[in-house]
């Protein structure tokens, strides 16, 4: 058989593939998808920060309970850092532009001034612990 000019312009004509308003309907869903996705990553990423300041009261909130089993603090005024085996205040470190404890109260800030607080409900065993601050509103903690 002979291929003609003819078949073969025949033949082409007869390909498929997807057109310009397919492609563009691809590219609109992508871009919704886009649109969802970014924002939330963005919440994901600023909580995932934050849980920097959150771990950093840890210390200072196991160092409070072993004061109080211990009986070096017998009140929440007792219970400052610095004193009777509780952590000095720490400085900047990474997230967290400081960690401080007044009066049983511990505050972790990070660096935008969102603030991470602990607060006992006193210090007879088993010591329980209320959580608060800032980052309540801001939906980081």
């Amino acid at each position: 058989m002979k291929k003609t000019l003819q078949n073969i312009l025949t033949a082409k004509k007869g390909q498929k593939g997807f057109t310009l308003i397919e492609l563009m309907i691809v590219v609109a869903i992508i871009g919704i998808l886009a649109a969802v996705a970014l924002p939330a990553y963005q919440t994901y990423s600023d909580r995932a920060a934050f849980s920097e300041v959150v771990l950093a009261v840890t210390p200072y909130k196991s160092a409070f309970e072993v004061a109080a089993q211990t009986g070096r603090i017998n009140a929440l005024a007792d219970a400052d850092h610095g004193t009777n085996g509780i952590p000095a205040a720490a400085g900047a470190s990474g997230e967290v532009a400081s960690v401080t404890v007044v009066d049983g109260l511990i505050t972790a800030t990070d660096v935008n001034g969102v603030t991470y607080t602990m607060l006992p409900g006193g210090v007879a065993a088993p010591i329980q612990w209320t959580p608060g601050g800032t980052c309540q509103a801001a939906g980081l903690c």
